[in-house]
């Protein structure tokens, strides 16, 4: 795993243990994606846990550096799921 965290960037962070989606569905287009520019409160992803679909949501405007986390993959309490610029 690696940091890209930067003093000038912002991490969004999984808020939960569960399994990461980038889309609302399977062959959807991903909520967003690397130079997109996104505002607070803006849903950037899904996080399944225990059956329930959990809307991640960006507590920063930014644009987006980097994805952190592959579709379908188990993500971890904490763990940075996407950089956005400040």
């Amino acid at each position: 795993e690696t940091e890209v965290a930067t003093e000038d960037s912002n991490s969004i962070n999984s808020p939960m243990v569960g399994t990461f989606y980038a889309s609302a569905s399977p062959g959807a287009k991903p909520f967003i994606s690397v130079g997109d520019v996104v505002q607070e409160g803006d849903v950037v992803c899904i996080v399944e846990a225990m059956k329930m679909m959990n809307e991640i949501k960006s507590e920063f405007s930014g644009t987006v550096l980097s994805v952190n986390v592959e579709n379908s993959e188990p993500v971890e309490y904490g763990q940075s799921l996407f950089e956005i610029s400040k």
